[in-house]
């Protein structure tokens, strides 16, 4: 069967508030900045005050019923990035309403669906998106951001323009000067989170959270912006036996892997080696020998450093599941040629060398013609994969069961009974926590760093030991976003698509509402993923203790691009806003702090922007 999707795209859009029309050099400029989301088309809507743009990659043919920007009815227009994976079942549903389609894209299914049920019709959608709707009937812009925000929208509203695209990029040009956005600076330097604001590192830049619309009213040019998804498990399933839970989230997530393997082109796996890339792999890889006999393309980093090499479990989980392995090995020097290219990429600071890994394992997805990629983000986030969940946790348990889950909680894992001690005091205290902070950081000027206070960081410590509470706050703020971030960017520059199954809204939902008992256990995190998939892997991969993702030799990369650094942060004139040179001793900082500093003057000069 062929599915029409036209989904590997960029958007495009533009508002004249002083109601004239758009000069298309404008919408054009914007969209050629983002010919990387789209080499293969491109096309433009003008409205009497405003204009659509949009670029093209096909997946599939390159047939004219899914140009965008789309009419549909003469009512409405278009302009989408994206993938709505239950498009089928959708456009079934609508056809059976007395709706009639003249394509087979799942874009004209949007627009069917809006005219059908407005608004509320993303509460239909399972998938990822980020469109723009003209509604010629209300004369407004209807614009959406798919749940958890895979897919990116971001806007500003300038010298009579209200304005919004794909990337920062596209936005840049209309700022009246190019400032960073100070507290998120700070906030990246001093506690090293980026995307838990609506703001973007560039003062004067938004981005529509995830999980939200926002209607812009072309006549009185207001904006509106509200959420239409609000996170909350499926329901009570705390009755459930342990079988019933693993059997019921088994079921979910293959069939949520099964639903992004919807494709008239290749799909492969991002393969690190740990269990939710893993287990990713094993379903796609049945999946695939059930519906052509056919051996799905797993690729995986390899770096050559031992502590961190996990190319031994990528090789055990290939052989296991029968997939073809693809190993792509950068060394020092590849890392050196490519780290300003992905600061240019991501277009904003960003928290780890080891994002320009996962630049390499995309990069050779596209050398080898793998246009859509599966991917394991949001396994950690929903499973309780991370051990800083362990003292929530433990005080949740009651009578003897919290003696056995304080007991059993180094037993499995790499935590020791102080390192919980250590957890619950470090991040349930706030005034403590920042000041620990402040003084790591004591090279910023006191005069920036006395004022420094952060609400993210009193609203985790608030949220620690609510267990549910904190995987809303890193799900929607904290953890997930930035990974989202780094992982479309990537995957764009690419010209490659990726997929996240564990990001389905029912597996999230699903595995919010299963008890949490069964997902730590015995010292196990994640334990009902590694039940669910224990028959699927191998043992090695399944109950392994430690985990470490897409993770760069740091320590020599870096060492080897020393003196580069070092100097590209004497020479900011951003960071000489900042840093206290009395203070400041480049050798006496942490790998991570050295990665920040110099990622931000290489951000700075890049994109010109100022204190």
């Amino acid at each position: 069967m062929r599915h029409r999707w036209e989904s590997m795209c960029g958007i495009s859009g533009i508002v004249n508030q002083k109601n004239q029309p758009v000069i298309s050099q404008y919408i054009e400029m914007m969209n050629n900045k983002i010919i990387h989301r789209g080499p293969d088309g491109f096309g433009y809507y003008f409205g009497s005050n405003f204009a659509f743009g949009h670029r093209r990659l096909s997946i599939l043919d390159l047939s004219e019923d899914g140009r965008q920007p789309m009419e549909y009815e003469s009512d409405l227009v278009i302009t989408y990035n994206g993938e709505i994976y239950n498009y089928i079942e959708l456009k079934s549903e609508l056809e059976a309403l007395g709706c009639v389609f003249k394509s087979k894209t799942d874009t004209e299914v949007i627009l069917a669906a809006y005219q059908m049920w407005g608004e509320k019709c993303v509460a239909r959608f399972n998938g990822m998106w980020s469109f723009a709707i003209f509604d010629r009937k209300k004369n407004s812009l209807f614009c959406s951001r798919d749940r958890f925000g895979v897919k990116p929208f971001y806007y500003t509203q300038a010298e009579d323009t209200f304005a919004f695209g794909s990337e920062i990029k596209q936005l840049i040009s209309f700022l009246p000067s190019i400032q960073c956005n100070r507290q998120l600076v700070l906030d990246y330097l001093v506690l090293g989170i980026e995307e838990h604001t609506e703001g973007t590192f560039f003062e004067g830049i938004q981005k529509l959270s995830g999980g939200h619309n926002l209607v812009y009213d072309l006549e009185k040019h207001t904006v509106d912006i509200k959420p239409y998804y609000t996170l909350q498990p499926v329901g009570d399933l705390k009755q459930l036996s342990e079988e019933q839970a693993v059997e019921m989230y088994r079921d979910q997530l293959y069939d949520s892997v099964k639903l992004r393997m919807r494709s008239d082109v290749e799909v492969g796996t991002c393969l690190s080696g740990g269990l939710d890339s893993s287990s990713i792999t094993a379903f796609s890889a049945e999946i695939l020998r059930k519906e052509s006999a056919g051996k799905i393309k797993a690729i995986h980093a390899k770096v050559d450093e031992k502590s961190i090499d996990e190319s031994k479990f990528a090789t055990q989980v290939s052989n296991y599941c029968a997939t073809d392995l693809i190993v792509v090995e950068p060394t020092a020097s590849d890392f050196h040629q490519a780290v300003e290219k992905v600061i240019r990429i991501q277009e904003e600071p960003f928290g780890s060398p080891s994002i320009i890994l996962q630049y390499f394992v995309l990069q050779k997805a596209r050398e080898k013609n793998c246009l859509v990629m599966l991917d394991g983000q949001g396994g950690d986030e929903t499973l309780l994969g991370y051990e800083r969940y362990y003292p929530a946790f433990i005080l949740k348990q009651k009578g003897w069961k919290k003696i056995n889950a304080f007991l059993n909680s180094s037993k499995n894992s790499r935590l020791s009974k102080m390192d919980l001690l250590k957890y619950y005091f470090y991040f349930t205290r706030y005034s403590f926590r920042i000041n620990q902070l402040k003084k790591r950081h004591n090279y910023i000027k006191k005069s920036i760093l006395d004022g420094f206070e952060s609400p993210i960081l009193k609203e985790s410590a608030s949220r620690y030991l609510d267990i549910e509470a904190m995987q809303k706050l890193e799900i929607l703020k904290t953890q997930l976003p930035h990974l989202l971030k780094y992982e479309d960017k990537n995957s764009m520059a690419n010209s490659v698509e990726t997929r996240l199954p564990f990001l389905d809204y029912r597996c999230v939902e699903l595995a919010l509402a299963l008890p949490d008992q069964y997902k730590i256990k015995s010292g196990w995190t994640k334990n009902i993923l590694r039940r669910a998939v224990s028959s699927w892997l191998p043992n090695e991969v399944v109950w392994r203790k430690d985990k470490l993702g897409f993770n760069a030799p740091e320590k020599n990369w870096l060492g080897s691009m020393e003196n580069e650094m070092h100097e590209a942060i004497l020479k900011s004139a951003l960071l000489n806003e900042l840093i206290d040179k009395n203070k400041f001793h480049y050798a006496a900082q942490d790998l991570r702090t050295q990665w920040r500093l110099y990622n931000i003057a290489k951000w700075e000069q890049i994109y010109q922007v100022r204190w």
